[in-house]
């Protein structure tokens, strides 16, 4: 086991270094912040001045050497328009993003994992065949849509959940939460449902899909001719059995919602990392992108790794085929 999670580190460590030189490349040849940064009315002698302190005028490679000597030190460089380091700019929108995030993929998982496993035991039951159909629905509805109808009906029209900000924030680890309080989360029900929609019948399809298979097993017929009780064979035999895809599911769909919480952060107005990227994107702030970037590298490579620590607990072939 040891041996192959070494390996995986390596691994890892191999994809994150090809993304500093992907990351960076592919955002420095796209656009000039200068044309954005700089006052036209500025003479030449000016904007070379101000293109000296950004450091653009240095040779490409020369850029990306100190890059990553920067990166090695956790130094992006400063934000253009911020004018202070690009991951202090990161940090301070991440505790929103995160308690979004975190939130949304409690509610999939509390929701997604019992129905999806209550249709794959009965599928033949009407109540099932429901449940399938609101998945269909939950995939196939636009999250902007599906957000503006959220406003819509449960802020303007029944007034019973606020649609826009944070709401009051308590501090907690050195950070500000919404959670924490009650006016925090009721600003923060509305995006987190939203968000969760299209991850909640991932979940539950995933899960009904796995609940199928298990069940035509010859070990959970072995289970039942044994006469152990219902109850246990789900959870010890058909639940232990399904969640391998269903927990790379849930780790790599965490990551997209940290990552891709875009739309649904400028429809609820909420402060965290999705809003600041498009501001920072339209502005062509370089630190700020490849930052944020190079954090989403890195947290999908680590969620990646715990995924696979993940398998070596939960089904034993994994690790004899580490040893092999």
């Amino acid at each position: 086991m040891m041996t192959t999670l070494i390996r995986r580190a390596i691994q890892a460590g191999f994809v994150v270094f090809a993304m500093t030189l992907i990351v960076f490349v592919g955002v420095n040849v796209i656009g000039n912040p200068v044309d954005i940064l700089i006052n036209p009315d500025l003479n030449q002698a000016e904007r070379l001045r101000v293109v000296q302190n950004l450091g653009l005028d240095q040779p490409l490679w020369r850029q990306y050497l100190s890059f990553l000597h920067g990166l090695s030190q956790g130094n992006f460089g400063d934000s253009f328009v911020y004018s202070k380091p690009a991951l202090d700019v990161i940090v301070e929108r991440l505790p929103a993003t995160l308690e979004l995030a975190l939130c949304a993929m409690v509610i999939a998982i509390v929701v997604g994992l019992p129905l999806g496993l209550y249709a794959g035991l009965y599928p033949e039951r009407l109540s099932s065949r429901l449940i399938m159909t609101g998945s269909i629905l939950g995939f196939s509805l636009p999250t902007f849509w599906v957000g503006l109808m959220f406003i819509l009906l449960f802020a303007v029209q029944l007034g019973w959940l606020p649609s826009n900000g944070r709401g009051e924030t308590a501090e907690f680890l050195g950070a500000r939460w919404s959670f924490l309080t009650g006016d925090g989360l009721a600003h923060l029900v509305l995006p987190a449902l939203n968000l969760a929609l299209f991850k909640t019948s991932l979940i539950l399809r995933l899960t009904r899909a796995g609940v199928q298979e298990v069940v035509m097993q010859d070990f959970v017929k072995f289970a039942r001719a044994k006469g152990l009780r219902e109850g246990r064979i789900v959870l010890v035999h058909i639940l232990k059995n399904l969640m391998i895809p269903v927990v790379t599911i849930i780790g790599l769909e965490f990551g997209s919602l940290i990552a891709f919480s875009v739309v649904t952060e400028s429809i609820f107005g909420w402060p965290g990392m999705g809003k600041l990227i498009i501001d920072s994107i339209n502005l062509l702030d370089r630190p700020v992108i490849v930052a944020y970037l190079m954090m989403m590298v890195v947290l999908f490579v680590s969620l990646n790794f715990i995924i696979d620590i993940c398998y070596t607990l939960l089904d034993p072939r994994v690790r004899l085929d580490g040893k092999g």
